[in-house]
């Protein structure tokens, strides 16, 4: 009689020694989120505002010797919103706005990361806001800091209204431009990886 406990055993010594043998991506990152961060631009009736983002989390997967194999997934807590003022920062998580209750972050997963020289390196994928998707291309550099820590920075485009952020009255691009500005600083440490 054939021994099943025999065989699941087999099957799992068989998925790990496999596992085992497939080739890393590239070479995982620990985000420091203490030194991290990601901010944005908009204008408001032509007066740049700036404003950020206080919690998010970041999956780097970075090989600058083969960058085509590298990997980044951000993912955004939109309520984290963070303008300076209180009354502001509750409207934006409203449906005009973020709608937060509904779309609670905002995504991109890079598709493809490709070395530009000096140091300089674009991912492209899709960003997801609001359940819209959108292709973004984000240039970015690689700098190592005096700890021997990487720090990725970088800055893309995007148009809010894109992603149906400002609806109604806040469509017009008169009160605040369709055009955002966002930045990001993603440090690498030696620290378990933490949101703030």
């Amino acid at each position: 009689m054939f021994d099943m406990s025999l065989a699941g055993k087999f099957y799992t010594i068989l998925c790990a020694t496999l596992v085992l043998l497939l080739p890393l991506p590239g070479v995982a990152q620990q985000v420091d989120y203490s030194r991290s961060q990601i901010t944005f631009v908009s204008r408001q009736m032509n007066v740049p505002v700036e404003a950020k983002f206080t919690r998010f989390t970041a999956q780097l997967s970075f090989d600058s010797a083969n960058p085509q194999a590298s990997k980044a997934r951000i993912e955004v807590d939109l309520a984290s919103f963070d303008i300076g003022n209180d009354e502001i920062n509750t409207d934006i998580q409203g449906k005009d706005w973020f709608d937060t209750k509904n779309f609670p972050k905002a995504t991109f997963v890079s598709s493809s990361v490709r070395a530009l020289g000096d140091g300089r390196y674009e991912a492209r994928g899709p960003l997801i806001i609001k359940g819209r998707t959108q292709e973004v291309v984000a240039p970015f550099t690689v700098k190592t800091d005096a700890s021997g820590n990487s720090v990725f920075d970088g800055a893309f485009n995007i148009r809010r209204l894109q992603y149906n952020v400002g609806e109604r009255m806040w469509r017009d691009t008169e009160l605040v431009a369709d055009e955002v500005r966002v930045r990001f600083r993603l440090h690498t440490g030696s620290k378990p990886a933490s949101t703030k």
